[in-house]
């Protein structure tokens, strides 16, 4: 299988990506030690949860405004100056390689695929199947031939699927122009990218910062947290911040999913450490990857919010098909 290949860097060895203050993914043994454990305490979710909303987008969002509706799981539509742009798309009813195994939907996407109005740029942040979805990728590149702007690497896994994906593949801190005085840069964040057993790290992963007419919004579509420094760094070379985007679900157990995937308190440093004047939750209630219950995310959510003494209206965690505007 084709995999990328290009210059050294200080994250890439010439095989593999990695981060320099970071750490390895856990190893298969891990994962199938945690798969198989005696006891595994792992919640059970309900096979369907209707949607109490659903979004029908204006065709475009002019001036500075910004309106982002929740599709579900870590996926977006943010319309703004005129240009409609799609975070990590997955329209498909499972997060997985294959169509009659692995994570299935809990609940319909917010937005049906039929009334999405005509995307321009799509957004994907790496290679894991609940934000790379090649058969939602395929229907965008069929209906509205959007742009696609992703990491290193994933550019070859969208071509060598369906040719017709305008694949666009770049590296951290790259600096991407969208149009209409929109721009988007790539940004290290604390995880790892594979679609199989032997492509581990062979393909870069990234978090985005969006510049729009209403400030900068930090969108975050899968991260561990660490010690907060890749949100500092941030803030440092971005800001300041008028939203971010943090993931707040499949975090447990905490031994084998630290280092990959942030916890309710884990997002709330995180929104301290990158200083945005407001948050939206994600990375939840669709996709059942972990061991927590389907509503324990938002509800540990707001008791974190409680203990730091942070007004539960600035970091929002939405449902399915409701809208936040900036």
């Amino acid at each position: 299988m084709k995999t990328y290949d290009g210059p050294l860097s200080d994250h890439f060895d010439g095989g593999h990506f990695f981060d320099p203050d970071g750490s390895p993914p856990k190893s298969l043994g891990e994962v199938m030690r945690w798969t198989f454990a005696s006891g595994r305490q792992r919640a059970i979710w309900p096979d369907w949860v209707p949607n109490g909303y659903a979004d029908t987008p204006p065709r475009r969002v002019d001036g500075d405004k910004v309106r982002l509706s929740f599709v579900g799981h870590a996926s977006w539509l943010i319309q703004t100056a005129g240009l409609n742009i799609l975070v990590d798309p997955v329209w498909s009813e499972r997060a997985s390689p294959f169509t009659f195994a692995g994570p299935k939907r809990h609940n319909a996407p917010g937005i049906a695929f039929d009334v999405l109005p005509r995307i321009d740029v799509v957004l994907v942040s790496h290679g894991h199947y609940d934000h790379l979805d090649v058969a939602t990728l395929s229907k965008l590149a069929a209906k509205f031939s959007p742009r696609v702007i992703t990491p290193l690497g994933n550019d070859i896994t969208m071509r060598s699927k369906d040719a017709a994906i305008r694949a666009e593949a770049f590296d951290w801190q790259d600096r991407v122009d969208l149009g209409n005085n929109l721009a988007v840069t790539l940004v290290p964040t604390r995880h790892w990218s594979a679609r199989g057993l032997f492509d581990r790290n062979k393909a870069l992963w990234a978090s985005f910062v969006l510049q729009t007419p209403a400030g900068k919004l930090y969108i975050v579509c899968d991260s561990g947290y660490g010690d907060g420094r890749h949100f500092r760094r941030v803030a440092d070379a971005h800001g300041p911040l008028r939203l971010a985007i943090l993931p707040i679900g499949a975090y447990e157990p905490r031994w084998l999913m630290e280092d990959q995937h942030m916890n309710p308190s884990d997002a709330v440093k995180a929104l301290a450490d990158c200083g945005a004047q407001q948050a939206l939750a994600h990375h939840h209630g669709t996709f059942q990857l972990t061991d927590e219950a389907i509503d324990a995310p938002a509800t540990a959510l707001a008791a974190m919010l409680d203990d730091a003494k942070i007004p539960r209206e600035r970091f929002v965690a939405l449902k399915p098909g409701q809208v936040f505007e900036v």
